[in-house]
């Protein structure tokens, strides 16, 4: 298999990078420059993961009841079976946000996988 065989039409990689990457990038690099002095703890940032968080759980709320896509296949019990395995795995991980998504999906993608 040549590289042009696994990469692709490298153009629509070029676009990609450039329409999806880059501007993301710039706002992120503006964020840690802009926001380097501000404390942790301070009011606006909790304020901001709060937010962050509420959204977070917004998305995937709307997600559980009602499924886009191939994930409509799923059946009920599985994706709030992975919500709920998703929430233990954040209290037991001193609130990871990051650890419950992850044992989320996993647990979605096992239960999705035996059951076939």
């Amino acid at each position: 298999m040549s590289a042009a065989q696994l990469i692709g039409d490298w153009q629509a990689l070029v676009v990609l990078f450039v329409a999806g990457v880059i501007p993301n990038q710039i706002w992120r690099m503006l964020g840690l420059w802009f926001g380097g002095g501000i404390d942790e703890g301070s009011e606006l940032l909790v304020w901001v993961r709060a937010v962050a968080t509420a959204i977070l759980a917004g998305v995937i709320a709307q997600i559980v009841v009602q499924p886009p896509g191939a994930l409509a296949s799923v059946p009920d019990a599985l994706r709030y079976g992975a919500v709920a395995a998703g929430l233990v795995v954040f209290l037991l991980t001193r609130r990871s946000i990051f650890a419950g998504v992850v044992a989320g999906e996993v647990f979605m993608l096992a239960g999705k996988w035996w059951l076939g």
